[in-house]
């Protein structure tokens, strides 16, 4: 090792140390931002709604408008991607809450249903459907519906389940599935080393216990993909430390080998064809030619009341004062479209996942290995589609940044270049066969170049 490799070693390990000296620190931090994500959710309620006179500087609702969902929600996914989910261990306020309420709850079991692997895909799916219904990036109402039944649901499951831990996120929380997959392409992660673990106690000295919230058997922690990199453990019996290692290492050689089903299917028809249609259905022409199939259907066979009726704020967008209103034909059109971009996804991407294991001869055994391959492309989607929102917003205040668009197209495009690199070396990993390799690899990159060249028309034209 070079002296600059272990001076880089030495300091990315002294700042998992320093985790540990400052949880006080830490804490605080952490109640101020519950305390900031509390007056961004309610005080936005008591204001009317914002005009084409206000602006993010003077303005608290586009202010809290601003901050959910043009710096927080992009830059938290952006920064799982750079360093791991330091986010949810050190700053989350979801998780604070929850752990805070375990500390002081009931400590029952952790019921069999709640362990379902399931749980995270579903309730995200759900919340970014529910999400875009109710307009949630430009309304306060759904925002503080949805975030703040988030965190009293999360409480509440504290409270009632297990002692100082966070069993919320670890089983539930909407989004844990999402960081937990982008957290693989990190170069950062607690390295666990099970040699000097074993040593004897003697040889390390006597050291107390881990409370390792989110319920992780840190001695056999393979992967980071479900650490919360909150710094607890960094030292403990001298076997775990903050490290370095090669991004995306973790997606060839350690956790995506345990790859489930859940991990694919929220790649694939998820991150791959719900989100991005969730997140661009305004300006969709298959939305507008769905809408329009069905008002014509409607009226060839005398339906007044899916074009007329008007439905409550918390289950379709209803604000009449904005000229915002949302007909039950215009929700049935945007799930219409949800669907159809998810069958789109999986039929693209999963019929190029299932060829390529065939001829590595695995049958169906590496799809879902191989699935992970495309982590790089769908975190860069989820990334750019929405920094759409931050763009948006700017540009209403009349700030634009210039080359944004080219930026973000190349961002998805250089992703989809990765992508198609770690499938080559996984495909190393089943194979000795340099034609086979090379089958493999290019069964995944096509649609993998077609889905980012797609983003790239959207971005740029």
């Amino acid at each position: 090792m070079t002296p600059t490799k272990a001076r880089a070693k030495t300091l990315v390990a002294g700042v998992g140390d320093l985790l540990v000296r400052q949880q006080a620190l830490i804490r605080r931090l952490q109640w101020t931002t519950i305390a900031l994500y509390i007056a961004l959710l309610v005080l936005p309620l008591f204001l009317p709604l914002p005009t084409s006179q206000d602006f993010i500087w003077n303005n608290v609702t586009r202010f809290a408008q601003f901050v959910f969902w043009g710096i927080w929600w992009p830059f938290v996914i952006l920064g799982t991607a750079l360093i791991g989910r330091f986010w949810c261990g050190l700053l989350c306020p979801e998780g604070a809450l929850s752990e805070f309420a375990s500390e002081r709850g009931s400590g029952r079991a952790i019921p069999s249903w709640m362990k379902w692997s399931g749980w995270p895909v579903v309730s995200f799916i759900s919340t970014t459907v529910y999400g875009q219904l109710t307009s949630i990036y430009q309304y306060p109402k759904p925002a503080a519906l949805l975030l703040g039944g988030s965190t009293l649901v999360a409480m509440v499951v504290g409270a009632r389940y297990g002692k100082a831990k966070r069993v919320w996120c670890r089983f539930l929380c909407p989004v844990s599935g999402v960081f937990g997959l982008i957290s693989k392409i990190a170069p950062l992660h607690f390295k666990v080393e099970p040699e000097v673990w074993r040593r004897p106690l003697t040889q390390v000295g006597a050291i107390a216990a881990v409370n390792c919230a989110p319920l992780i058997p840190i001695k056999t922690m393979q992967g980071g993909s479900a650490c919360h990199m909150c710094g607890r453990c960094s030292g403990h019996r001298g076997a775990i430390r903050l490290a370095w290692r090669r991004p995306a290492s973790d997606i060839v050689y350690g956790s995506g080998r345990a790859a489930t089903r859940w991990e694919t299917f929220l790649i694939v028809p998820v991150l791959l064809g719900l989100v991005p249609a969730a997140l661009h259905w305004s300006s969709s022409g298959l939305f507008q030619s769905i809408r329009q199939w069905l008002v014509e259907l409607c009226v060839s066979s005398h339906w007044i009341w899916p074009l007329s009726v008007r439905l409550p704020w918390w289950v379709l967008t209803n604000y009449p004062s904005a000229s915002d209103v949302m007909t039950v034909v215009d929700g049935l059109s945007l799930l219409a479209l949800i669907a159809v971009s998810s069958v789109l996804a999986s039929c693209m991407f999963m019929v190029a996942l299932v060829a390529c294991s065939f001829v590595l001869r695995k049958h169906l055994g590496a799809v879902h290995h191989i699935a992970q391959a495309l982590i790089p492309v769908a975190a860069a989607s989820l990334f750019c589609g929405l920094l759409s929102l931050t763009i948006t917003q700017l540009r209403c205040d009349g700030i634009d940044l210039p080359f944004i668009d080219r930026c973000r197209g190349m961002i998805v495009l250089l992703a989809g270049a990765w992508s198609v690199m770690i499938a080559n070396r996984i495909s190393a990993l089943y194979t000795a066969s340099i034609q086979r390799r090379a089958l493999a690899t290019t069964l995944v990159s096509i649609p993998t170049i077609a889905f980012s060249w797609g983003w790239l028309v959207v971005f740029l034209f």
